[in-house]
């Protein structure tokens, strides 16, 4: 398991003096932190900045520092931080209606969910408003459901082959499917069905030979792991697909333009039969949402598949509002192409890795990107992920000169 320096949650007492904390953690250390740190579960290790407000790919700590962040929450904020049209219309429907119980209708999901289907081309979509995983389990479960009622598997014997490197959650059924350490280690037993192979379709076909399986899950560029399928991969997944069970994209990280395309997989000219995806409002409230035609949607009845904040008016208001900034500011065609080029990735989801470090380095150029003003996050050992979407031309310039400035310190 790789572990990263221990960030906030450096052991700390309640009677740990001002003078200590200082010479522990520094001049960004604050009561906010030491807050979290005490009360707070450990379950990141967290940089230590105390981030206060942020508008583009700008933030500021407590202290009134800017820096860049190039993290976009995983693709979360894509339109960036606090995009004043979508903040907008989360006030005005906030002050009207708010999420209400799913036995009865309101006035907002019906126009969003009409944008979404037409958008990607889709029959239609079942959103969620909670965590990113939530859209991984439902696809699960529809492909399942599909597979016992559709392609005739027996009652509770349906499977989902993943790839292996996939994270898309830490839920039972998402730490079933991840061959990460760090996400089953301890946390078993776990949820059978579930075969891995990895960027290999001889292996995959011979994995939907089983008369059993009833979908296959993939991401069309793993979003941790930073790999890219070999060419022609995603086309020949969905030839095989096409004569055996049904496709499933995780778009979470890379869909809404977030490549170049609406959908990465559109890179490959293909359209799979479902496709699960984040980053529907913009970040400022958490919106999901699976798609897919009537085939599969279709075979669910009421109560068989529902969520206490599905659909609400909320969510659903900031929704349409997030996919209306893409459309309206032309994101996809303001691309910086001659400035950023992919190092791992397509579009604006790459990354770049500093050679063979060893842990403690990594922690080190995290930290002086930090101080030079730059937030970013290494994944999977060696791999730093740049950039966010809404990073204009001048932006790239002045992130450059922090990102060269940090690598000629080691």
């Amino acid at each position: 398991v790789i572990r990263l320096w221990q960030g906030a949650h450096t052991p700390v007492t309640s009677n740990t003096s001002v003078a200590t904390k200082k010479m522990v953690q520094g001049p960004l250390w604050s009561d906010d932190v030491f807050g979290e740190a005490k009360y707070g579960a450990h379950n990141y290790h967290l940089l230590l900045v105390t981030l206060e407000r942020g508008t583009g790919i700008s933030l500021w700590d407590a202290e009134g520092r800017k820096c860049f962040g190039f993290l976009s929450v995983h693709s979360a904020v894509n339109q960036g931080h606090c995009h004043p049209k979508i903040v907008a219309a989360l006030k005005s429907q906030a002050g009207k209606l708010t999420p209400t119980s799913r036995a009865s209708y309101n006035n907002v999901p019906g126009e969003d969910e009409e944008n979404v289907t037409k958008l990607f081309n889709y029959h239609q979509v079942l959103p969620m408003s909670t965590d990113r995983v939530e859209a991984g389990e439902t696809a699960c479960q529809l492909a399942r459901w599909w597979g016992c009622t559709g392609k005739g598997i027996p009652k509770d014997k349906a499977k989902i082959v993943f790839t292996a490197g996939n994270f898309w959650g830490r839920t039972l059924c998402a730490i079933s499917s991840s061959t990460d350490p760090s996400s089953d280690d301890g946390f078993g037993p776990f949820m059978p069905g579930f075969e891995f192979p990895y960027n290999n379709l001889p292996a995959l076909e011979r994995a939907l030979q089983d008369l059993n399986v009833a979908a296959f899950m993939v991401e069309p560029i793993q979003g941790e792991a930073g790999v890219i399928p070999d060419p022609g991969c995603l086309r020949g997944v969905r030839e095989l697909c096409a004569r055996h069970p049904y496709c499933l994209l995780d778009e979470t990280q890379t869909g809404l333009a977030r490549t170049g395309r609406w959908l990465a997989v559109g890179h490959a000219n293909v359209r799979p039969d479902l496709v699960l995806g984040k980053a529907l409002s913009g970040g400022l409230y958490p919106v999901w949402a699976v798609l897919c035609d009537h085939e599969i949607m279709l075979t669910i009845q009421p109560g068989e598949r529902g969520s206490t904040y599905r659909g609400n008016p909320l969510g659903s208001r900031g929704a349409n509002a997030a996919c209306e900034v893409l459309e309206e500011e032309n994101e996809l065609r303001k691309l910086p192409w001659d400035i950023v080029t992919p190092v791992r990735g397509k579009g604006l989801l790459d990354a770049t890795s500093p050679g063979k470090p060893k842990i403690p380095m990594l922690g080190r150029v995290r930290l002086c990107l930090r101080d030079n003003g730059l937030l970013a996050k290494p994944t999977h050992g060696d791999i730093i992920r740049f950039p966010p979407l809404v990073i204009k031309e001048d932006e790239v310039q002045e992130a450059l000169k922090i990102i060269k400035k940090t690598i000629r310190t080691f």
